[in-house]
Order: structure tokens, then sequence, then C-alpha cells
């Protein structure tokens, strides 16, 4: 998710001077939490992108660390940008599936708007 996160970013910042910081966590485990905090208390945003289902997803886990570690550090509620809570779709139709560089920007632009 991370060619899609950097699109995002970038068209945000192209289009609407929105600038961000896109983190690749690269392994769950360990997980980077100090790296995760560091971003949350400097942007006081928070856009987390994975690619499996929303519900029981390792973004839900990685909201709660920021809850547990950062929670007055927010600014805005934090967006979760994944696949759907439906089975996994052939490779075929896979791209509707898997979080867009569009959809990514729609959670980057509502979380800037929030206040």
């Amino acid at each position: 998710m991370v060619r899609p996160a950097l699109e995002a970013a970038r068209d945000a910042f192209e289009e609407k001077g929105i600038q961000s910081e896109v983190i690749d966590l690269r392994t769950l485990d360990p997980l980077d939490v100090p790296t995760i905090i560091a971003s949350v208390e400097k942007t006081g945003r928070v856009v987390v992108v994975h690619e499996g289902h929303q519900t029981s997803g390792f973004g839900a886990e990685i909201i709660a660390i920021i809850n547990d570690e950062a929670l007055y550090s927010l600014r805005a509620p934090i967006q979760r940008v994944t696949g759907f809570d439906v089975h996994v779709p052939f490779f075929s139709i896979e791209q509707a599936y898997i979080p867009s560089a569009k959809r990514i920007g729609a959670a980057i632009e509502h979380v800037m708007n929030e206040r």
C-alpha cells in the first residue's frame, strides 16, 4: 500500500497543499511503535491503510496502540482505508477491492477538514 499512499500524499500536496507523512511499517512483528507515535505527535492526524478487511484487520490494532499511547495528540478522528468486509475477490477484479490512491486521498482530505 506504500505506492498508492505515496501517490495520494503527492496528489494531496499538489492539488490542495496538504503536507503529509507516509510510514512504511515493513514488518508487523516487531512493530515500530515509536515511529508511529512520533508521527501522531508531530501531525495530530492519522490515516491507516492496509489491504485486509476492515473488521479485525491489523489497522485496528495500530489504532488501539495510538489510542493507548497518543490519544491526546490527535486533532481529528483516525480514518481507515482498507479492503472491504467481503470475500477477497479473484485476481481479475482485485483492483476494485484493495485501497486506491483516490480512496486514500479522500481520507487524507477528510482528516484535514476535521477540527
